[in-house]
């Protein structure tokens, strides 16, 4: 007999939310000092790869599609052993300081590896229905006596993978790979947790959707962001992030090139 595969009640609400109403993509603009938004080619060059086919953690785990466009999937392993996310995205920058490992397509891709198209609404909501539990936001500020006041982002570990070809050659390895701390000439260590970023409502516009902030631009974050969907739970402030991590570039391959990003939860691990 065939398992059926029931996702999540918060997954299928998000989801058709999402479809009804499609939230806004807001572009954020470079303040001063800061570098300007990445101008892409609207076509691949040549030497860019295509995206591989889906790389499953078993023959027989089971593949949901989570989106209509072939972006967005959910793998359950034989006997529910496990649960993975699978984002495809596409290579942005490849030399350069970072802030961000994956964002939303046309938003910061002059400070992040890969875009996606993929509303980081349902990211979130497909990481539940792997699931993952969310924890709560780094904070700055003591929302009570407005002093500075830093806590951590919480949430579930996630172990993020990327699955791509270059050279000739496929690769699959952690994310942090990717990314080079040239203060320390080591990859970046810290796994990611799944903080969950934020849903606001426009006070404007009561009746709008609320917007979930991560589609500024950082779903999978370097440098600490309350907006974040996945960050890291050590203290890594903007200036940080441009003065300690850059991209490693002979790693990466070539600019608009497709990759498939893996989101393993790992439940009991904080």
């Amino acid at each position: 007999m065939r398992r059926l595969l029931i996702l999540p009640a918060a997954f299928l609400t998000l989801l058709m939310h999402a479809e009804r109403e499609r939230l806004t993509v807001r572009t954020v603009a470079a303040q001063p000092g800061e570098r300007s938004p990445a101008v892409l080619p609207e076509t691949p060059a040549k030497d860019a790869e295509p995206l591989l086919p889906m790389l499953k953690a078993d023959p027989d785990s089971k593949i949901t599609a989570l989106s209509k466009n072939g972006t967005l999937f959910l793998e359950v392993l034989p006997n529910d052993k496990g649960r993975r996310v699978h984002v495809a995205a596409e290579v942005c920058m490849r030399e350069g300081p970072l802030e961000c490992l994956l964002c939303k397509k046309n938003t910061k891709e002059h400070e992040a590896i890969i875009r996606t198209e993929m509303d980081a609404y349902l990211i979130h909501a497909a990481l539940i229905a792997a699931g993952a539990k969310t924890g709560t936001p780094v904070q700055f500020v003591n929302p009570k006596t407005f002093e500075a006041d830093y806590k951590p982002a919480t949430g579930e570990r996630v172990k993020v993978l990327v699955h791509y070809r270059k050279g000739g050659q496929i690769h699959t390895h952690p994310a942090q790979e990717w990314i080079w701390n040239f203060k320390t000439k080591k990859a970046m260590d810290p796994d990611w947790v799944f903080s969950g970023s934020r849903f606001v409502r426009d006070p404007d516009r009561p009746n709008d959707p609320p917007y979930y902030t991560a589609n500024s631009g950082e779903i999978v974050s370097i440098s600490n962001s309350p907006d974040a969907t996945l960050d890291l739970p050590v203290e890594i402030t903007k200036d940080d992030a441009q003065l300690s991590f850059e991209v490693k570039t002979d790693r990466v391959p070539p600019l608009l090139s497709k990759v498939w990003l893996i989101l393993e939860p790992t439940p009991g691990k904080k």
